[in-house]
């Protein structure tokens, strides 16, 4: 087995090194019609005529400004009718031999690449030379997206086969099952042995905590005041506290019953992180519970307690200008300036509160009201720059509605990773989890979004030549980014 590997691996390198020594032509001819304005020739002159190809091509850029529903292929044809008319064939239905286009228009947002009959690629294969230069593009990288479309074009056009994405992952996964079939095996055995080990030892250290206090958590509950909303509703979840302590009691004797064999099997993983899941909910609820009761009560830990119905909101405060200063986050809007506003204002509101609540101005469910208050005004102040956001980067009303609806799924926000995210305050147990919108669920809400309508964008490439084509079908394609 060792010399039948030894072999594949040597004709891979010699395939391989024989490739490297093919890839060297540079382009006959560069020529640039940078209608649009938008490319810094000094740049981009140097790096395509260096840019080297497997065979001898000529390269043209064309850039001009249209709309987001011009066809590019349509552009591009109508412009080389006009003004190139050697970028096509004799018989005037082909793009001329040796002839690699690459199309930007900046404003319609559209890149397209076009191929001679002797250079042309697969539909697959424009679209990965489209998308090198997509990222930049999105970024107004006009010169720099460019040449790295030119250069994708150059590692694809007349590719040799053994060059080939196919040819070479063939070959890798060739070498890889026969070298590592066991292995991987073996790694997924040992990697869900950790995970399995990681979420019980999370699991044990919740059950453990809320084990010690048990006695004192029922000590809590019996004091908080039935009469407090706050309370009441605290006390509501611990009436099924006991039943679920028993759950959790019940699969820890289950996890605890596993073999080290049965840790390597991905059906007992799942197992092990309900265990872990359940036991990190009580261990939140009985904190809650010991909360609460200092706080109504204004016992001795009264201080303590309200620091942690604080700490969430603090940390959305605090976290407000890193969230503004992100790139496409619109940092110079209204709604970001009302957001800064916001944030000092409160930062002065949670000190006056903290102060009439020691000396007994207030109450401690009129300080809970106050706190609800702000965390709800955060959230519509949140979702007024959300809609800014969204309005600067979405093109129409259907990228709105994607990011919208990620914008929402992030507010919900119930699912952590595994199992579900629970907020260790009052508020965060008395209402439901989309209740307050977070800095964070709106940084990752703006993230999921952004990607959504990127690849939305990404897709659907344009083949066709438009109504003023007439029976012209070179290769070529366009999309959008």
């Amino acid at each position: 087995m060792r010399n039948a590997l030894a072999a594949v691996l040597l004709l891979m390198v010699g395939l391989l090194g024989g490739a490297a020594a093919a890839l060297a032509v540079t382009p006959t001819a560069v020529v640039v019609e940078d209608r649009a304005g938008v490319l810094d020739q000094n740049t981009l002159l140097p790096a395509v005529r260096s840019t080297e190809f497997y065979q001898p091509t000529k390269v043209a850029i064309y850039t001009y400004n249209g709309t987001a529903a011009d066809n590019l292929n349509e552009e591009v044809l109508r412009f080389a009718r006009a003004e190139h008319p050697e970028w096509i064939s004799p018989d005037g239905q082909k793009w001329a031999d040796g002839l690699f286009i690459f199309a930007l228009d900046p404003v319609g947002r559209h890149v397209g690449t076009y191929m001679g009959e002797d250079r042309k690629v697969s539909l697959e294969q424009r679209e990965d030379i489209q998308n090198a230069s997509k990222e930049l593009f999105r970024d107004a990288q006009w010169t720099d997206g460019t040449i790295a479309g030119v250069r994708r074009g150059a590692e694809l056009i007349n590719q040799p086969w053994y060059r080939s994405t196919a040819f070479v992952a063939s070959a890798w996964l060739t070498v890889t099952a026969a070298v590592c079939g066991a292995a991987a095996w073996l790694i997924v055995r040992w990697r869900t042995r950790v995970s399995c080990r990681k979420e019980l030892a999370r699991g044990d250290a919740s059950y453990a905590n809320v084990s010690m206090d048990l006695q004192v958590t029922e000590l809590n509950a019996s004091t908080i005041p039935e009469s407090s909303r706050y309370g009441s509703t605290v006390l509501e979840k611990h009436r099924t506290f006991m039943n679920r302590y028993n759950m959790a009691t019940e699969l820890s004797n289950q996890v605890h019953a596993l073999s080290r064999r049965d840790l390597s099997r991905r059906p007992n993983l799942k197992l092990i992180r309900n265990y872990a899941d359940a036991a990190a909910e009580l261990d939140v609820l009985d904190d809650v519970i010991a909360d609460t009761n200092a706080l109504l009560n204004r016992g001795a830990s009264w201080p303590a307690a309200w620091d942690h119905q604080l700490a969430p909101f603090r940390s959305d405060l605090n976290g407000l200008e890193e969230m503004l200063s992100q790139r496409r986050a619109e940092g110079s809007s209204a709604t970001a300036a009302a957001l800064r506003s916001f944030r000092d204002e409160s930062r002065s509101d949670l000190e006056r509160w903290s102060s009439e609540l020691a000396d007994g101005s207030i109450t401690p469910e009129t300080a809970l009201d106050r706190l609800r208050d702000a965390r709800t005004r955060l959230s519509e102040l949140l979702k007024q720059h959300a809609d800014t956001v969204i309005g600067a980067y979405a093109r129409n009303e259907k990228e709105a509605g994607l990011m919208r609806k990620d914008m929402e799924s992030a507010q919900a926000g119930t699912k952590a990773r595994y199992g579900r995210s629970y907020e260790p305050s009052i508020l965060g147990t008395v209402y439901p989890s989309y209740y307050f919108f977070s800095v964070p669920n709106f940084n990752s809400g703006f993230s999921t979004g952004v990607s959504s309508v990127s690849t939305a964008r990404g897709g659907g490439a344009t083949t066709g030549y438009g109504s003023s084509g007439g029976s012209f079908s070179g290769s070529g394609s366009s999309s959008g980014f």
